[in-house]
């Protein structure tokens, strides 16, 4: 056997240590060739795209350059890890004659043979999913038509290039920076005994009052105070979260401990007194998962949420489909003629109604936008009465991120002096309702009763809003798209303005299709990244834990037992930092919904945060039946 089928079949007796790394490296390879076959794809970029293909592009390159620096951080962190749990394996080679560059040959080896293994897996199973994959990623980005299957060789080769350059540079940097201690240190790495668990009682306190300081400040601010809020709190929590994992978990299992009755009930003794242990070793480990973790649920959950907070604006601020006739728009009857004669022939079934706008300018130069009563009672559930003298002045709340500086300014029962010299007493100054926004133009409006409106100066701004109201709104993007090219066509002033609904939903999924396409398989790579940190934490114990529940077994432990202590410490290595992610992800999220009082996105929140939680369970209870399968064969 030579040198390279010794550092093969290394890799091979090595499989169960490495298949989460080499599992995660290959999902990174795989999607970072997925969307390297999307930005290469040849129709990407054409007119039929819907005009988002440039966007989109660029869109994949900046999810590959993120992919690929993750990455290189990642298999660097891993090598690193791995190579501190076979210094006994070391030790044997060098007891067995192997000289410390031959050492270092047989890491870069490996590291290389485990490379090219994962860039390999990562493309083929890139090309087995293409076809889903641009089905998938035609359908995300909103495509008019869908993406053509392509054998992607432009896409196959950057990628194998690019991290086979990636796995080399750091098999390199590793097998350059490996040091060896002696050879006694080596041989008993694994069997010196560790020293007791402490932690300080400050830190431990410290790591509570930064969370909740943390916390308290996410759900305290409001408006654009969360901007300024944002690294303050990101710095406070991360902080909080390290000395969570290396102070305040072991001083709880301490007082634990202390706790007598609980101690010694069943076999809860076991239990606690391994579990200070794991937790020490493995903070480190728990804080970088909690941190990746949180930046997957917060990235995805954030661009879910601002995904919904654009879609019901859009649906909230235009009607189904409007036509704005300007003052000296001498194609109103032309154009309404064009809308009219376009449902029909779609057989789109709608009801018609026109809003007059005029500009109602007070003294001081301030001009609203002004409507009668007759017209606002059209368009509102609520119907109100105006007599002639009064007004009622609407305001929308999302001024200023939420804080409506309006209200500062006009208050019931205030006198509005026209610029004619008219005055209108205000008898309301309420919220503009949910369904009053869409008709409307402006962020306040007047509302007059019909006498003070029509005695309102003609100018130059008057406008008559035609609204065409459809239940099936979201049907009409063919017929919307074929007034709107056959109106654009007579588009010789700027005396109107066709809308619908349907297309600027279009555009707001297309544009949010791109970001949620780049983000989604971003975030997914951080999941499965730090699963596989788990994963490696747990199978690298394994030798030590068969030693430990065999010599256990021997005084009476029964396999049920057995399961229940293993599913404890397996359950609180996977949860603890997920749980502590997905309390992490949803202050982060409450904030953004801070930024935006007005539009919920608490139904988003708990379907992203709730579906990694689901996966997490289920990558749980496959790795515990395999965990305890292996143990039950040896013992």
């Amino acid at each position: 056997m030579n040198f390279r089928q010794f550092a093969f079949k290394n890799v091979i007796r090595n499989a169960r240590l490495y298949a989460g790394y080499f599992i995660s490296s290959a999902f990174s390879v795989m999607i970072f060739f997925v969307y390297s076959m999307l930005a290469f794809h040849p129709e990407l970029n054409l007119a039929e795209s819907g005009g988002f293909g440039k966007g989109a592009q660029t869109g994949m390159q900046v999810a590959q350059y993120i992919i690929y620096v993750f990455t290189f951080f990642f298999i660097l962190y891993s090598m690193s890890v791995f190579l501190k749990t076979r210094k006994k394996e070391f030790g044997v080679c060098i007891m067995q004659g192997m000289s410390n560059m031959q050492l270092k040959r047989l890491v870069f080896l490996e590291n290389t043979i485990i490379g090219f293994a994962s860039t390999v897996t990562g493309i083929a199973a890139g090309l087995i999913l293409s076809k889903g994959m641009l089905m998938l990623g035609s359908s995300m980005l909103y495509l008019e038509h869908s993406l053509p299957f392509y054998f992607p060789t432009k896409a196959l080769w950057f990628t194998f290039v690019a991290f086979m350059l990636l796995f080399l540079a750091i098999s390199f940097f590793t097998a350059t920076i490996l040091r060896t201690s002696s050879l006694i240190d080596l041989l008993k790495a694994s069997t010196k005994p560790k020293p007791e668990p402490k932690a300080s009682v400050w830190l431990a306190i410290l790591a509570a009052v930064l969370l909740l300081i943390g916390y308290a400040i996410a759900f305290i601010v409001r408006g654009t105070l969360v901007m300024f809020a944002l690294l303050p709190v990101v710095i406070l929590v991360s902080i909080g979260t390290y000395f969570l994992f290396t102070q305040l978990s072991v001083y709880i299992i301490h007082k634990l401990k202390k706790n007598k009755k609980l101690y010694r009930r069943n076999t809860n003794m076991l239990t606690l007194s391994d579990l200070a242990y794991r937790m020490k070793d493995n903070a480190r480990m728990f804080f970088l998962v909690a941190i990746i973790s949180t930046v997957a649920f917060t990235a995805i959950g954030t661009l879910v949420g601002f995904k919904a907070m654009l879609t019901e604006g859009v649906a909230g601020s235009m009607p189904p489909m409007s036509y704005d006739s300007y003052a000296d728009n001498k194609q109103e009857q032309k154009h309404l003629a064009y809308i009219e004669t376009g449902l029909k022939e779609e057989n789109v079934t709608y009801d018609s109604i026109v809003i007059h706008n005029k500009d109602a300018k007070l003294k001081d130069k301030y001009a609203f936008n002004a409507i009668s009563v007759t017209d606002y009672n059209l368009i509102s559930e609520d119907k109100i009465r105006v007599d002639e003298g009064s007004a009622v002045l609407l305001q929308f709340k999302m001024d200023d991120f939420g804080y409506n500086r309006g209200k500062k300014d006009w208050s019931k029962g205030q006198t509005l002096t026209l610029s004619s010299g008219r005055k209108l007493q205000l008898t309301d100054v309420p919220d503009m309702s949910k369904d009053v926004r869409q008709y409307m133009t402006g962020n306040h409006v007047l509302v007059m009763s019909d006498s003070d409106f029509n005695a309102l100066p003609k100018s130059k701004t008057d406008m008559d809003l035609y609204v065409f109201a459809m239940d099936d709104w979201q049907g009409t993007k063919a017929v919307a798209d074929k007034l709107n090219t056959q109106l654009n066509a007579d588009s010789v002033d700027a005396h109107y303005r066709f809308q619908a609904r349907a297309i600027a939903m279009a555009e707001v999924n297309q544009l949010m299709g791109q970001i949620l396409l780049t983000g989604l398989f971003v975030g997914i790579v951080f999941f499965v990244a730090a699963g596989s940190f788990l994963y490696f934490r747990l199978f690298s114990d394994l030798d030590s834990d068969i030693v430990q529940y065999r010599a256990i077994s021997k005084l009476g432990l029964t396999e049920g037992e057995l399961s229940k202590v293993v599913s404890t410490q397996i359950g609180l290595l996977f949860f603890v930092p997920i749980v502590v992610a997905i309390i992490h992800g949803a202050v982060a999220l409450n904030t953004l919904q801070n930024l935006f009082p007005q539009i919920s996105i608490v139904k988003e929140i708990i379907l992203v945060l709730g579906t990694f939680f689901v996966i997490q369970v289920v990558y749980f209870l496959f790795i515990r039946a395999n965990y305890v399968r292996k143990l039950k064969k040896v013992l």
